[in-house]
């Protein structure tokens, strides 16, 4: 294990820690609108806040790319470690338990780790580049479904005013016809892992931040699946519309996006 993933864990579980340790004052939680069903709350900048503490002190030069805070201070640096402390913030303030720490290390234009940990059901999803994928210390893969008709896969349904919602509905029937079924549970860090640990056999999108994506990418490669934007490029991270799955699921998920987003 790298000094690096080291300290994305350390991180990830002390921002869980903060997590579990409000879980049960969520009506006194202060919670603020970003914008329409958008929310951020104290337990949100907490957790950010130790995330960030644990990070500083072991790389003090490295950059950071945060959900509540934004970019760091810090000048341009080959590393960024790009953290959402809280995915599911609207699961977690409504009792939903679906929701998970995300770090992820960029260096350079290459992401290098992901940690994703969901506090609620004790589970680590860790992986590094070239050193495989695991939840909780044992390795997992993606599924070896072979085509869409027998598929589970996940989604996340816009909710912000600037997205396209008709665009999306398409993709959903499409989807909803050739699958085995849809799910839509909330927190993309967590699908994004569900597909690397086999949960999900595939999963699309629209509009993510990097914050949502950055970890769940690598752990989906390196447990030998496929991430890419719905043309199957390589712009998912810089425009937030991601399609992920393994490689066979991906493919066919990517041609039914083809067809439904010209």
């Amino acid at each position: 294990m790298t000094p690096t993933l080291n300290i994305a864990i350390s991180a990830a579980r002390a921002a869980g820690s903060i997590i579990m340790r409000h879980i049960n004052q969520i009506a006194s939680l202060s919670v603020k609108v970003k914008q329409r069903n958008d929310f951020v709350s104290e337990v949100d900048n907490l957790a950010e806040q130790e995330i960030i503490r644990i990070i500083r002190r072991a790389y003090p030069q490295h950059a950071i790319l945060a959900e509540e805070s934004g970019h760091s201070e810090v000048e341009k640096n080959d590393y960024l470690w790009i953290i959402d402390p809280l995915d599911g913030t609207t699961n977690y303030l409504h009792g939903f338990p679906q929701f998970a720490v995300s770090i992820a290390l960029k260096h350079r234009d290459r992401l290098q780790l992901g940690v994703v940990y969901d506090p609620f059901k004790e589970e680590l999803f860790c992986a590094s580049r070239g050193e495989g994928a695991t939840l909780n210390n044992r390795k997992i893969r993606v599924t070896k479904m072979p085509d869409l008709s027998y598929a589970l896969i996940g989604t996340g349904i816009p909710f912000r005013p600037d997205q396209d919602v008709d665009a999306y509905l398409g993709t959903l029937r499409a989807f909803i016809q050739d699958t085995a079924g849809v799910r839509r549970a909330g927190s993309a860090a967590l699908d994004l892992a569900y597909v690397a640990a086999g949960r999900l056999d595939g999963f699309w999108e629209f509009g993510l931040n990097p914050w949502d994506t950055a970890a769940g990418i690598v752990l989906i490669q390196e447990a030998g699946g496929l991430v890419g934007d719905f043309s199957g490029g390589h712009t998912h991270l810089e425009t937030g519309n991601i399609v992920a799955g393994n490689p066979k699921v991906f493919k066919a998920m990517v041609k039914t996006l083809r067809l439904h987003l010209v």
